[in-house]
């Protein structure tokens, strides 16, 4: 149930189990937010450069956003001494078997030494809720950073899969025969975009925004395979502003960084939404609207 080319795939979407789409959003309080390291290209020359006031107030937008547009958002408190753990992303990838055969979080391995121990806070919140755990078991160390990494078809039990930089390919083997889901991998091949939410932002089932340069060509024609209708963020828009980590919650409003405005005209000729929002302070830890967020059900 792995597929690395076009050739390979043998399914079409609306073949695939149905999921809801995920109305709860979780956000990490940024009290503890900074860059105080560098574990991505973003992060160079921005150690120190934080301003504290500008990032909480970025932050207390983003989750109006999300209010707005009709979604329950609830808040972690940050954790002193983890000041990436505002990117909640990353830390788990929830999911919902097919005809509601239950919700549960595949737990990350994350790649950098200094955001280990984010994940076990995530596990405790997972599990108030009900959600099962699942680790990925494996003998060794074997990365995977949730949702940075492993995007869900909207509405569909197929899984997007980037590798390269901070996941491991295997990662997807355990991933897929412990939830028996379809992974489409894609390799990254570009450090900027370490993580797959930065170049592949899923809009809805038929449209995906893509910075295609991230990409190996077998990775870039898979997409072209899948989705019927690809936008293609310019370059300084995708490196410089984050443009694909931009959000759609719900097939229409897109919660995307301010100032992607050949982004916003492709997404409006699309129909869809563009809200802008200002995530400069985050965008020095290389992050932005998807990282800050975790879509649960």
């Amino acid at each position: 149930m792995l597929y690395r080319t076009a050739s390979e795939i043998d399914f079409s979407v609306d073949e695939l189990g149905v999921m809801d789409l995920p109305a709860q959003v979780l956000m990490t309080s940024p009290e503890f937010f900074d860059v105080k390291y560098v574990i991505n290209p973003h992060m160079a020359d921005k150690v120190g450069t934080i301003d504290y006031a500008k990032a909480l107030e970025e932050w207390q937008i983003v989750q109006t956003a999300y209010e707005q547009v009709g979604l329950n958002v609830h808040v972690m408190e940050g954790k002193s001494g983890l000041p990436d753990m505002v990117f909640c992303a990353n830390q788990t990838l929830p999911y919902q078997l097919p005809g509601h055969g239950g919700n549960g979080v595949v737990l990350s391995e994350m790649y950098a030494d200094e955001r280990r121990r984010e994940v076990g806070f995530f596990r405790e919140f997972f599990s108030a809720l009900g959600y099962q755990t699942l680790s990925l078991g494996a003998s060794e160390t074997i990365h995977f950073e949730g949702m940075g990494d492993a995007l869900w078809h909207p509405g569909r039990f197929l899984l997007w899969g980037g590798y390269g930089f901070r996941t491991d390919l295997r990662a997807y083997e355990i991933v897929s025969d412990s939830l028996h889901v379809p992974v489409c991998l894609l390799e990254l091949t570009d450090e900027d975009f370490y993580h797959l939410d930065t170049c592949l932002s899923i809009l809805d089932e038929s449209t995906a925004l893509i910075y295609p340069d991230a990409f190996t060509p077998e990775g870039l024609e898979m997409i072209r395979a899948v989705f019927t209708r690809v936008l293609e963020a310019p370059e300084a828009e995708a490196r410089n502003l984050f443009a694909c980590n931009a959000h759609c919650p719900d097939r229409r409003h897109v919660l995307i960084q301010r100032g992607c405005n050949t982004t916003n005209r492709l997404l409006r000729d699309a129909d869809f939404i563009p809200i802008e929002l200002d995530t400069g302070e985050y965008l020095k830890a290389g992050g932005s609207v998807f990282c800050m967020k975790q879509m649960f059900w």
